[in-house]
């Protein structure tokens, strides 16, 4: 199925500007987030289309390269030519075609061959992620279920003291060599599926396959600020390849988990935080919540709740930009306690008499106050 474009599926226009971007980004993330749709395999699906999305458009490099060779141009596969200088480096435009070559060679008889139909497959492992960890970067220990090359037999799938013997179908090639009209076409051979050998007599550990099945235990570092939907790409720790070919990557794919006190915008985090009516009026120095503990900052006498205090360094690691953080910002709300003793009445009392304001604290209820507004409201129209 081929992939949909980017600009498509955040529902963005192609000359969108980075803030509209990443507007479209988070609107479309909390909505199709796995924590929000637990076993919902589409909106998984829809979750990392948008993240690769994302991740491609909003890098200015990646996103120059879409914009002119589509796909191709962000391809995985193809990091590395493009890293070297892409059309521009007459030695990654030879690898381009080399990579070409191949898939012609294979179809028409111009040469190649199959190393690269051997190579084993990728793996993707869903890891699941608390902010903090997200924050400091973790260290995650992970069980990998693959398989590796037999010990037995040494990936060659054959009995010891036996050897695989030349397939009579391809007569040891891996290919045979259909003729249409002009041209020689050439295909995986399929009864030795490439291997250009068959097993008579099959090792009895692996029965012939030359891989066993394992788990096998990794130790992965995750970077400082790794974001929601990112993949970690583990070079060759995916299935073991066939002889001569490579193992295939592993690829881990981070959700972060929701913090119960924070949110979090790129690497800036967000929460909320009572103080009281005497903080706010007197003013005072309180100590608020970071990931890594707390920091002390200062509420201005006479704050009014839903103030926003900003401290900055105390967010999360930019991912993207080396030796950046982002910075914490805290929104104060005012607590009113609801189970007063008498005497905090009292001193409560004698607070507003002070102030003018009129409490009702036991003979009026609010409809009498309203009943009242509502009287002498027709009593000034009465007299007009």
């Amino acid at each position: 199925m081929s992939k949909r474009d980017y600009y498509e599926v955040l529902g963005v226009e192609k000359g969108a500007d980075e803030k509209t971007i990443k507007r479209a980004y988070r609107k479309l993330a909390m909505q199709y987030h796995p924590d929000k749709n637990p076993d919902d395999t589409t909106a998984t699906e829809k979750f990392r289309e948008v993240t690769e999305a994302y991740e491609v458009l909003s890098d200015s490099d990646k996103r120059a390269r879409f914009d002119q060779y589509g796909h191709a141009g962000v391809d995985e596969q193809m990091q590395d030519f493009w890293n070297r200088g892409g059309f521009q480096d007459s030695h990654a435009f030879r690898d381009f075609g080399d990579a070409f070559g191949d898939l012609f060679g294979e179809a028409f008889g111009f040469g190649g061959g199959s190393r690269q139909n051997n190579r084993g497959s990728d793996l993707r492992y869903d890891l699941s992620i608390s902010l903090d960890d997200a924050a400091t970067g973790h260290q995650v220990e992970l069980d990998i279920p693959r398989h590796e090359t037999c010990t037995k037999c040494h990936g060659s799938g054959a009995k010891a003291g036996t050897n695989p013997v030349p397939c009579r179908t391809c007569g040891g090639h891996g290919q045979v060599q259909m003729q249409q009209g002009f041209f020689a076409v050439r295909r995986t051979c399929p009864e030795c599926q490439g291997a250009g050998t068959r097993i008579e007599s099959p090792c009895p550990q692996c029965a012939g396959s030359g891989k066993k099945r394992i788990k096998k235990h990794l130790k992965v570092k995750l970077p400082a600020g790794i974001y929601d939907g990112a993949q970690v790409r583990v070079t060759g720790e995916g299935e073991v390849g066939g002889q001569g070919a490579g193992n295939g990557d592993l690829y881990i794919v981070v959700s972060i988990k929701e913090h119960p006190i924070f949110e979090r915008d790129g690497a800036d985090i967000y929460c909320i935080m009572p103080i009281t009516f005497p903080q706010a009026a007197l003013g005072a120095e309180v100590k608020a919540p970071t990931l890594s503990g707390s920091v002390k900052i200062r509420i201005p006498a006479g704050t009014e709740g839903g103030r926003t205090f900003r401290v900055r360094g105390q967010g999360i690691a930019d991912v993207r930009a080396k030796g950046v953080q982002g910075d914490l910002y805290v929104k104060v709300q005012i607590a009113v306690p609801s189970d007063l003793t008498a005497r905090q009445k009292e001193l409560l009392l004698e607070f507003a008499e002070a102030t003018g304001d009129e409490v009702y604290p036991e003979c009026s209820s609010f409809l009498d106050k309203v009943k009242s507004f509502w009287d002498g409201l027709a009593g000034g129209e009465h007299r007009k």
